[in-house]
């Protein structure tokens, strides 16, 4: 009996060594500390920033355990906690806000482990002296960093610092709706690793910088909403892993470069608001993945039916509104069987409009208005149904629409009714100038020879009533 009680206490031992074992390798981070200095300069960080009543050592004793703090996440490193994002703006209810006379921490660069740094709607308020990125001490995070984001900061002015360009681990840079001025950086460049550089609506101004062709890995490039100028450089054919390129909203000019036919991986590209001219680049028909196109409001020229749009298979929405274009609607776009938006408003197109254009299966809005069309327009009653406003065909001058239709209800907008064609007759005299004068003077004469001409219709009532009277 001895024998068996003691053997069931080593079992029982083994049991829990073995699950306490267990306990201790699936949560090793419980009751993991935090480096000293770490937590002091994230508590001294977030105070700058937020303002000094904010305590954290008495609110958040663990904020890497179970005192966590809203916009701050950690990691484990040899066994100790470590900052890796930090998020300072009103995202949440309960988010970090800045103070009024906020200005940036030095404190911040202690963090050495962050991977994740944003601002939202931090720097707003008025203040004498204006609030810029600092362009020191982000060296302190080139090891570390891969998020950067500057978001709804219209208190934040200046340049964006060249030294930005040491960031080397940065997959993502968001800068927009912020007050920031100047010419980019030609450091931007350096970023090799970067997956997303969005630096809409701001206030830049000077070129496109032509290092940014050396990104071979940026999937996403918004430069959207500011004032850039000059030309689009040829070196944005080295982006060959590039999904949407959005430009628009800016004051770049010249042609669109040709290089741009090596970007097979593109779905947006949007250079709309502008002042590109040089007629479209045959280069475009090349973009076999390019779902949207967006080339409105630039004087662009040039004939539309230079380009091979059937080859654009993917295409679900091409504006092409207000660029000057020329030339006829071309029958290769009613191959675009994906096409759902179609603006071809505000060109000078003349011709007929193709029926064909009605047989797009996906298509759901079709603007043609303002150009020089002309013909009739051959579509069914169910097709105006369909669409209503959202086919234009109106400010087309020499355009027209069949009547057969059950309801007026559902004709074209702005589009006159084409008048139906009436055959008419005038009696052609040996000498028409004398016919009443003959008639007249020799009534048992024989009867004058009748000739039948298309003329107005009051001939064709003097017709009827010779007719009477011959009766």
């Amino acid at each position: 009996m001895i024998k068996i009680e003691s053997l069931r206490f080593s079992v029982l031992v083994v049991c829990l060594i073995h699950f306490t074992a267990t306990c201790i390798g699936q949560d090793e981070s419980v009751g993991a500390p935090m480096v000293r200095a770490e937590q002091e300069a994230l508590y001294n960080t977030i105070q700058d920033f937020v303002g000094k009543w904010w305590n954290g050592s008495d609110l958040y004793p663990d904020p890497c355990g179970w005192t966590p703090i809203q916009g701050v996440s950690c990691d484990l490193y040899d066994g100790f906690w470590y900052v890796t994002d930090l998020s300072i703006g009103p995202v949440q209810d309960n988010s970090l806000t800045c103070r009024q006379d906020v200005d940036f921490s030095p404190n911040l660069f202690a963090l050495r482990h962050l991977k994740s740094l944003s601002f939202f709607n931090c720097f707003v308020a008025p203040r004498r002296r204006a609030v810029s990125i600092p362009a020191g001490n982000w060296e302190f995070l080139s090891g570390s960093l891969e998020s950067l984001e500057f978001r709804s900061n219209p208190g934040l002015t200046g340049t964006v610092p060249e030294t930005f360009g040491g960031l080397g681990n940065l997959q993502s840079l968001v800068i927009t709706e912020n007050g920031l001025i100047g010419q980019l950086p030609e450091s931007i460049g350096s970023l090799v690793a970067l997956r997303r550089l969005n630096l809409a609506r701001n206030s830049f101004t000077g070129r496109v910088p032509s290092s940014i062709g050396g990104l071979n890995r940026l999937l996403i490039l918004d430069m959207s909403g500011n004032a850039l100028s000059g030309t689009l450089p040829v070196t944005l054919g080295g982006l060959t892993a590039l999904l949407k390129l959005d430009l628009r909203d800016n004051q770049i000019e010249g042609e669109i470069p040709s290089e741009i036919r090596n970007l097979k991986n593109l779905t947006l590209l949007d250079l709309s608001n502008n002042r590109l001219s040089g007629g479209l680049v045959e280069s475009i028909q090349e973009l076999g993945s390019l779902q949207e196109l967006v080339l409105s409001n630039n004087p662009i020229g040039g004939d539309i039916m230079s380009i091979g749009w059937q080859d654009l298979n993917c295409i679900t929405a091409m504006d092409l509104a207000n660029t000057s274009l020329t030339g006829g609607i071309p029958e290769s776009l009613t191959h675009l069987k994906s096409l759902r938006f179609l603006g071809l408003n505000d060109n000078k197109l003349t011709g007929d409009i193709p029926s064909k254009i009605a047989t797009l299966p996906n298509v759901s809005a079709i603007y043609l208005h303002g150009n020089n069309l002309t013909g009739e327009l051959d579509f069914s009653e169910l097709f105006y149904r369909r669409m209503g406003r959202r086919f234009g065909a109106w400010g087309n001058p020499n355009l027209c629409y069949q009547a057969e239709l059950e309801s007026p209800t559902y004709a074209p907008f702005g589009v006159k009714l084409c008048r139906p064609q009436v055959i008419k007759y005038e009696i052609g005299l040996d000498s028409s100038s004398n016919f009443d004068k003959n008639w007249t003077h020799h009534p048992a004469s024989s009867v004058p020879s009748l000739e039948f001409k298309v003329f107005s219709v009051s001939g064709l009532l003097l017709l009827v009533e010779a007719f009477l009277v011959l009766a």
